[in-house]
């Protein structure tokens, strides 16, 4: 197997495209950063709904 480059070479090039990327990102306007708030908040609270049915149902059914 051949190897990669030192250890120093792959963290540089690793650091090189960690900057490429961040050229390329823009910050999200309001509109877009309102929809992403949205969005993960109905996540989040269907993902807590589910959970709190889950366990009633545990509570309720299965008893020990």
């Amino acid at each position: 197997m051949e190897e990669q480059g030192s250890v120093w070479e792959r963290f540089k090039r690793f650091l090189h495209e960690c900057l490429r990327v961040l050229k390329v990102t823009k910050r999200p306007d309001k509109q877009e950063f309102l929809t992403t708030f949205k969005v993960a908040g109905l996540g989040m609270l269907i993902i807590g709904l589910l959970g709190f049915v889950i366990q009633l149902i545990k509570l309720f059914f299965f008893k020990v």
